[in-house]
Parts: structure tokens; C-alpha cells; sequence
């Protein structure tokens, strides 16, 4: 990426249970494209962490299990929180190929 290109980051929150919420964060780490996740109660910071881009499935599992240990204790202290999710936007845009043009 060079300098002149422009990255558009979007956030999305989520208010999920204590009881949710190790579950809900597996998810969004498996999902693959999250790049940082914030944990917060009351509007205050409680847990925040960056995700690598393209790491899901199983190898995500390995790396953030300290982290999803984290969270469960966390879970069990709280419970409403609101999960930030920042992710980047492709700026991929289709292009449908040009028709023929008609011969008569």
C-alpha cells in the first residue's frame, strides 16, 4: 500500500450478555477480517485488543487463547458490555465487461 492510498476503517458495536460474550468474540475472530476489538461497560475501556487481518479458524484459536481466557474471567464480572469491532473496507469495486457492440 503506498502512501497515497486512502483506508477506510468502519466500526460496528455490539451490546451482547456477559454470559455471550467469550462466544460472540470467538466468532468475530474466526470471521478473519476484524482489526482491533474493544470490550466496553458504561462507556469505558475494559479490554482491547488487535486482530491479525486473514487469521481464522484454527490457527486464531492457538494464538488468542490467552486472550479468550481473559475474557471469560472478564464475562464472569460483568453483565451488559458493548463489543467494538474496527474493521478495514476493501475498496474493491466490480466492473462488468463492456457488451459488444451490435452489428446489423
Amino acid at each position: 500500500m503506498s502512501g497515497s492510498e486512502r483506508v477506510k476503517i468502519s466500526l460496528e458495536e455490539i451490546k451482547v450478555k456477559g454470559s455471550q460474550l467469550v462466544d460472540k468474540i470467538k466468532e468475530i475472530i474466526e470471521e478473519g477480517n476484524a482489526r482491533r476489538v474493544s470490550i466496553r461497560k458504561d462507556g469505558r475501556t475494559l479490554l482491547e485488543f488487535p486482530l491479525s487481518v486473514g487469521v481464522g479458524g484454527a490457527t486464531a484459536a492457538i494464538f488468542f487463547t490467552p486472550v479468550l481466557a481473559a475474557i471469560g474471567a472478564l464475562a464472569a464480572l460483568v453483565s451488559d458490555v458493548e463489543i467494538i469491532i474496527e474493521r478495514i473496507e476493501s475498496d474493491v469495486v466490480e466492473v462488468e465487461p463492456e457488451s459488444e457492440p451490435e452489428t446489423d
